[in-house]
């Protein structure tokens, strides 16, 4: 059977695919089915595995409205003018509880996990149009979009906005034979919590009673002690590229650890999976340290 050309191969463009990330797990899982694979990086040089696998790779800085020009021009040149899947997975994290979030800093994580989205398939929306069959916006939100993990609400929020914004653009597109997928993953070994930002709690914090368990929180560390319920991400991507190229694929694909229970979760009265999520982030060691000072008169 005659190999494709890279002209007659579909297309992907993939954000954020640093080595190790799940963008670059995602990059791997589209090329070994046959796609053509434009993964992007603000710093290409973080690509190198990609590139030893044969994966184009091509610069571009969600953030920068230059930058997201010059790759739609570059992709246009490669292609012929055209992208048959589009899929944001560039973000970040930041953790503080919201009594003490630097409003600054949450305006940045919105900015990426929101506004550059927004922005990159505005860029690319033309080329989309011209995919022959129809095209596909993928934006990679989260199951924290719909679990709201304390000390996370930054992070949770921006991915419930993105939720918002895919499950309206998914109807303003259909005109324009594009499909819109709302990607919520779970639990992914992967380097986004080695790459967590740790920033610690103000003094004046009203968590600073509860001292060690509240770091705990920040870091992640109560989370990483969970990866031996995450998934591999190869697997993961692998299960997410095989929903995504059915020909009909889901509006929302949930994968990776606990992502069930998470979706489970969505039918449940609210409130009952309260404490579960203080479970897993350590919340309820921090409820516990600060009854115990208030129960010792301790002024908070």
């Amino acid at each position: 059977m005659a190999q494709l050309s890279e002209q007659q191969k579909k297309t992907v463009l993939i954000t954020g695919c640093s080595d190790g990330g799940l963008g670059a797990a995602l990059a791997v899982a589209y090329h070994k089915v046959g796609y053509r694979v434009f993964a992007t990086a603000r710093n290409p040089s973080k690509m190198g595995v990609l590139k030893a696998m044969g994966i184009e790779s091509l610069t571009l800085d969600v953030l920068s409205e230059e930058s997201i020009s010059t790759c739609v021009s570059e992709v246009t040149k490669l292609t012929g003018g055209t992208l048959n899947v589009l899929l944001n997975n560039a973000g970040a994290q930041y953790n503080m509880p919201i009594s003490d979030l630097s409003i600054s800093e949450a305006k940045k994580i919105f900015d990426l996990n929101v506004w550059s989205c927004i922005a990159t398939i505005q860029a690319f929306i033309p080329l989309l149009m011209r995919a022959k069959d129809g095209a596909m916006v993928v934006n990679h939100t989260s199951a924290g979009s719909v679990a709201g993990l304390p000390f996370q609400a930054a992070y949770n929020a921006s991915k419930a906005a993105l939720a918002m914004f895919s499950d309206i653009l998914r109807l303003e597109l259909q005109a324009f034979n594009i499909r819109v997928v709302d990607l919520k993953t779970g639990g992914v070994k992967s380097n986004i919590l080695a790459n967590l930002v740790h920033k610690d709690l103000p003094s004046d914090s009203i968590y600073a009673i509860a001292g060690d368990d509240a770091d705990k929180m920040l870091s992640g560390e109560k989370l990483r002690a969970l990866e031996g319920t995450y998934v591999e991400a190869d697997s993961w991507a692998k299960g997410v590229v095989k929903d995504l190229t059915k020909s009909k694929p889901p509006h929302q694909i949930w994968r990776g650890g606990s992502a069930w229970l998470v979706w489970l979760s969505t039918f449940l009265p609210i409130g009952m999976f309260d404490g579960e999520l203080k479970r897993v982030t350590g919340l309820d060691a921090v409820i516990c340290k600060i009854n115990e000072a208030r129960g010792n008169g301790a002024a908070l």
